[in-house]
């Protein structure tokens, strides 16, 4: 699991004022937190359930990754990349498979952290999808397609 990150104090413009300070003038965007893009209140499945169980709570609402908890815990995530190993393996059934034996460790980050930062733990680590902590537990659940919507909405805000 990843330690939990602060979010970043703004950077200071060239003329020495911070960033989105009232009456400032700077031309410096706010790095916004992962919690302004990312899916909230995801579906989570718990660890005794079977991949059976996994892939149709996917296949029902369009989804590829759900975070595995069990009493209010992150335990690990589970995707369809890893329904489709576990199916292609001859002789296995979905349904005898429990989650807790092939669901992947969960990398997370606080609802607070920099999207740029979250940017970069993805990347680094070829994560598909990183579950978002607040104060209650799994607050939401950020995934390559949160990263493309976040990146499409930033892009027209700096170009408009």
């Amino acid at each position: 699991m990843l330690e939990p990150t602060a979010s970043r104090v703004p950077a200071l413009c060239p003329h020495g004022a911070r960033a989105g300070t009232g009456g400032a003038p700077c031309d410096r965007m706010l790095m916004p937190s992962v919690s302004r893009y990312m899916t909230r209140e995801p579906y989570s499945i718990g660890p005794t359930a079977s991949l059976a169980q996994a892939k149709d709570m996917m296949t029902r609402h369009d989804i590829r990754h759900i975070p595995v908890v069990e009493n209010g815990k992150l335990l690990g995530v589970i995707g369809s990349g890893d329904v489709r190993v576990i199916e292609a393996v001859p002789g296995i059934s979905l349904d005898h498979v429990e989650l807790a034996q092939v669901m992947s460790p969960a990398r997370y980050v606080w609802g607070e952290t920099p999207l740029d930062e979250v940017a970069t733990v993805m990347s680094d680590n070829k994560a598909e999808c990183l579950v978002v902590m607040g104060g209650q537990g799994v607050q939401g659940i950020f995934t390559a397609v949160d990263a493309m919507r976040a990146l499409a909405d930033l892009l027209a805000k700096a170009t408009a």
